[in-house]
């Protein structure tokens, strides 16, 4: 069974002094995060194991770009990181700070 969840949040940056690479993510927060960590939790305990870092594979949407993924739960937001990847910020023109509507199919 697929269950979807739609949010709008800020597409940020990461980086790190230590990493040449910078990343940009989605935070996926509240009623939705919730949600998925009900989800996360029910499948674990059905299959008997965790997925690495406890990622949740997910189908997600922006516009009409659709992808395959992981989302990887967030201990300092309590949500879950989205990975944006490049090839979908430049088909939808994003950039970080914009607000972006995004669903996932987990």
């Amino acid at each position: 069974m697929t269950e979807i969840y739609a949010v709008t949040t800020k597409l940020w940056l990461w980086s790190s002094d230590r990493a040449p690479a910078s990343w940009h993510f989605l935070t996926i927060s509240g009623a939705a995060a919730e949600a998925i960590h009900a989800l996360a939790l029910m499948r674990r305990l059905e299959s008997g194991r965790r997925r690495g870092w406890g990622a949740m594979k997910v189908r997600a949407y922006i516009g009409d770009t659709s992808w395959d993924t992981s989302i990887f739960p967030d201990k300092g937001s309590g949500g879950w990181l989205l990975p944006v990847k490049a090839a979908v910020r430049k088909s939808q023109g994003l950039v970080a700070g914009d607000d972006v509507s995004v669903s996932v199919a987990v």
